[in-house]
């Protein structure tokens, strides 16, 4: 499966060690007389992120710790909670640095040939998706896993001012991995989506032949000091490259694929075509 989904993991979630540390962050956050919404932004983290962290429904990054250590000037005592965190609960092992910078970019890119793109997925697809993962998932993690996976699609709407970029090969879109009324509904989301003035989604067309994506998908960024980094995926595995020489290949590919695939307006008429065609 795509993105962030655990295969296979048996590890046990940690939901109680992630609402203890977040008890923790609210405790010192309230002594300092801060609200959520004047806090976020002394760490440079949205509101709603600081919420979710706070509620335990998602692992705080390192820099997120170092920095609320420092603002609420906590004696040590959130970094010494952070020790007791493991994996985030809902996402792969090697998924965890990739999605810890996604909230952080100012630009974002992604190509994907197999299905729709996590950020893009609907609740119902997306739960279609995890009721079909092999092995078999329990209903609460099948739960637990739809709720990061919402989280994560919430930066399209919590950072409007960040820019990003989808490509989806056309078969990707016409697989019916689920009923044609959630397949609708999803094609009707990403159109949505498309009229944002920050997002713009463009299909790759089956009938073009050889394109620059064809190594397979990838994941473009750009952080806040202007640091790229790229994110490619394949089955239990993910890498993440930082190397300069490296994400400049990538870049070279995505920017390639951008004049390879169908422009923003065509690329809406087609998926136009799609949805009716379910």
């Amino acid at each position: 499966m795509a993105d962030d989904v655990p295969k296979g993991s048996g590890e046990s979630e940690t939901s109680e060690s992630l609402k203890a540390f977040g008890e923790v962050l609210k405790a010192f956050r309230k002594r300092a007389g801060l609200t959520q919404e004047q806090f976020a932004p002394r760490v440079g983290y949205s509101v709603p992120m600081v919420a979710s962290i706070e509620q335990g429904r998602r692992v705080p990054s390192k820099k997120f710790v170092d920095k609320a250590e420092e603002v609420l000037d906590a004696f040590g005592v959130i970094r010494a909670a952070a020790k007791h965190l493991t994996r985030r609960a809902g996402l792969a092992k090697w998924f965890e640095e990739w999605a810890e910078l996604e909230p952080l970019a100012v630009t974002l890119y992604t190509f994907e040939s197999r299905l729709v793109p996590g950020l893009l997925q609907t609740p119902a697809y997306a739960r279609t998706l995890f009721e079909k993962q092999i092995p078999a998932m329990g209903d609460d993690k099948i739960e637990s896993n739809l709720v990061t996976r919402m989280e994560r699609a919430s930066i399209l709407t919590d950072h409007p001012e960040t820019i990003y970029s989808f490509i989806i090969e056309e078969h990707a879109l016409r697989r019916q991995v689920a009923s044609a009324e959630v397949m609708r509904g999803q094609i009707d989301h990403i159109l949505a989506l498309g009229e944002r003035r920050n997002i713009d989604i463009q299909v790759m067309p089956q009938s073009r032949g050889h394109h620059s994506g064809l190594d397979g998908p990838l994941r473009l960024l750009e952080t806040h000091e202007n640091a790229w980094h790229a994110y490619c995926e394949g089955q239990e595995t993910g890498q993440l490259f930082s190397d300069p020489k490296v994400v400049s290949i990538l870049q070279q590919r995505y920017a390639r694929m951008r004049a390879q695939a169908l422009s923003v307006e065509a690329s809406v008429g087609l998926l136009r075509e799609i949805r009716g065609a379910l």
